[in-house]
């Protein structure tokens, strides 16, 4: 009888259907932009208006983890708090770093520091590293930010907004805006401006140039992550009027990419229009183009997401990302290299701000006001991975048949 059993929960597990598990309900926070870790079991998810909540053993923390509201313009639907970091060491030196817009407008990225209660930042601890002028228009901020395999900081600035990139600030290497950057934080910790640049940065010595940027092309990075297992890179950048986008560096990079904007809109010729002389023509070799595209059919706003790494089977090695507009969840998969392929698994009501990513690897949606969601596979990989990684995925065929046959 239990073999018997066995074989039809296996069978019944071989049938089972990716779903979105809630662990979080709408109306408990409020226009969540990212979702993080900090090395450890918890959750840190940031509101918009310049708090971060900590979720912790299945409940969200009455207590903010940080509260600068106060310092931050969260005016416009697209400023406020907008990314978070944690430093690799902060197990030891309580090290986080955020990403936000002050009352003119402008991006700012500072450092703060962990309390003697775990739960708490020391809100006096700020250090301000760089203030990246905004000027005339309140969206395209980027905002995003992750430390990199190499332990360096990586951050988003947007074009500076104002439709079609009129000033074409993305392709300006004298600007920031439109910009991925590079920092090395463990530079001046304790002196102004509390960071270095990293001497492998690419335009280190260029002439005209800023020596923060990393890559470059870009509109507005709303998110960007690391595949964890490989080092690789992936960046959800925001479309124009046509196309969103998902571009790619591998992690063996010297960084310098050019992705496009504004002359490239996704894999279409968009224009030159104001950029500076000599700038290259629509698919010219210097560009490098999307690995993933969708039209405004599918959506009009694509919110990047991870690679999953995490507990599940059904996943493995996919990037999952979605879209803010329509709601859709896709799955991408590379069936050869550089060639991607993608499905969607899930069609939601989700306003989608942010994916976000645990310890485990599991991957995380948000809509703007919650729910928040773990993205769930079927059950098989729980023997695969184990019950050391995946706490709340421990169970076995021999759990299971022991509900049946204590």
């Amino acid at each position: 009888m239990r073999i018997l059993i066995a074989a039809l929960l296996f069978a019944n597990l071989l049938l089972a259907q990716p779903t979105l598990t809630e662990v979080i309900g709408s109306g408990q926070l409020s226009k969540i932009t990212s979702i993080t870790n900090a090395g450890d079991e918890r959750l840190f998810i940031l509101e918009q208006d310049g708090r971060i909540r900590i979720f912790e053993n299945n409940g969200l923390l009455a207590t903010p983890f940080l509260d600068i509201a106060s310092i931050v313009n969260s005016g416009d639907p697209e400023r406020g708090l907008l990314g978070l970091a944690f430093h690799p060491d902060y197990a030891q030196n309580g090290y986080f770093f955020v990403n936000y817009t002050i009352a003119n407008g402008d991006g700012r990225v500072a450092r703060y520091q962990v309390s003697n209660d775990p739960n708490l930042a020391d809100p006096a601890s700020g250090k301000i590293l760089i203030t990246i002028p905004h000027p005339g228009n309140n969206n395209h901020n980027g905002g995003a930010m992750a430390f990199g395999p190499d332990g360096y900081l990586y951050f988003t600035m947007g074009d500076g907004g104002g439709g079609g990139d009129p000033n074409c600030n993305a392709q300006n290497l004298n600007d920031l805006r439109g910009k991925m950057l590079r920092l090395d934080v463990d530079q001046n910790i304790n002196q102004a401006p509390y960071h270095g640049i990293p001497p492998s940065n690419p335009f280190v010595g260029v002439s005209n140039t800023r020596s923060e940027i990393w890559a470059y092309g870009l509109r507005n990075p709303w998110k960007f992550s690391f595949d964890q297992l490989t080092g690789d890179m992936f960046i959800g950048d925001v479309g124009q009027g046509s196309w969103e986008e998902i571009d790619f560096q591998p992690a063996n990079s010297p960084g310098g990419e050019n992705y496009g904007w504004k002359v490239m809109e996704g894999n279409h010729c968009f224009g030159t229009s104001n950029c500076q002389p000599g700038i290259p023509a629509c698919f010219d070799p210097l560009y490098v183009l999307p690995i993933l595209e969708y039209s405004h059919s599918f959506g009009c706003s694509v919110t990047g997401g991870y690679r999953y790494r995490g507990c599940f089977s059904e996943f493995q090695g996919q990037y999952l990302y979605g879209d803010y507009c329509s709601g859709r969840i896709w799955a991408a998969t590379e069936i050869s290299p550089g060639v991607w392929s993608t499905t969607e698994i899930f069609d939601t009501t989700l306003l989608i701000t942010s994916f976000g990513e645990d310890i485990h690897g599991n991957v995380y949606v948000a809509g703007r006001n919650g729910p928040i969601h773990r993205i769930d596979g079927d059950l098989m990989p729980y023997w695969a991975k184990g019950q050391q990684t995946c706490p709340y995925t421990n169970v076995t065929i021999l759990d299971l048949l022991n509900q049946f046959f204590p």
